[in-house]
């Protein structure tokens, strides 16, 4: 039986996630800061709840020390983030963006993806076939955010997609660290969630397909990746 973790799993990408690995025969654990919204997820979908802030040391420390308790773990996923938007959902410019709106963000985004990472890396290790899946953004690639071709380049911010873009560079280092690990970064697309104001254009079954998939890669799987439903990606 294949133990999961999925952090940020109360709702949007992370609850579609954990509803199909669960079909797929997955012991789930959803990760959620709010303990009510984690719980009731958990029961709709026939998972495990554990409360998880990944902004917080003590309380992944505890996830882990529960998670470890009940058997161990195979898959994380690192879905859990934040992008950041205003009041008004405007999103912050380059001209209006400080070093405390990076902060904020990459709290959860980046910081928050090491925090969990190292502190279930020892569970994961012990597994026989571990896999890490951080949810990125088509925002990292610096290649398409640079290329007025591309969708991307229309978009303002940028505390979000440099968050991003350390994550990817956060997986690549992970997986030549540990190469036992199938350890890949996702694009899922641009999803209709709370985390962009529903403004996505896509439904969160169809963003979640590249996260599952990922998430079930064999031990001879590709690693240190990143990629779309319609493919790899450039860094």
């Amino acid at each position: 039986m294949t133990t999961t973790l999925i952090t940020g799993a109360n709702k949007g990408l992370g609850k579609e996630t954990a509803r199909r690995l669960i079909a797929a025969g997955h012991t789930v654990y959803l990760g959620a800061r709010d303990e009510a919204r984690g719980r009731a997820a958990a029961r709709e979908l026939g998972g495990r709840f554990v409360r998880i802030d990944v902004t917080d040391q003590a309380s992944v420390d505890a996830a882990a020390r529960q998670i470890e308790a009940d058997g161990g773990l195979d898959v994380l996923v690192n879905n859990a983030g934040i992008e950041g938007r205003l009041p008004d959902n405007g999103i912050v410019g380059a001209a209006d963006t400080t070093a405390d709106t990076l902060r904020e963000v990459f709290e959860t985004n980046v910081f928050g993806v090491v925090r969990v990472t190292h502190a279930f890396l020892p569970l994961l290790q012990r597994s026989t076939a571990p896999v890490v899946v951080n949810v990125s953004s088509g925002l990292a690639s610096l290649a398409l955010l640079s290329d007025p071709g591309s969708h991307t380049h229309f978009y303002p911010g940028v505390a979000y997609p440099a968050s991003k873009t350390v994550v990817n560079a956060v997986t690549i280092q992970l997986a030549k660290a540990f190469p036992a690990m199938r350890v890949n970064a996702v694009e899922p697309g641009f999803t209709s969630t709370d985390l962009n104001g529903r403004t996505g254009t896509q439904t969160v079954e169809e963003g979640a397909e590249i996260i599952v998939r990922m998430a079930q890669v064999a031990p001879d799987g590709p690693t240190g990746t990143f990629t779309s439903g319609h493919g790899r990606l450039p860094w």
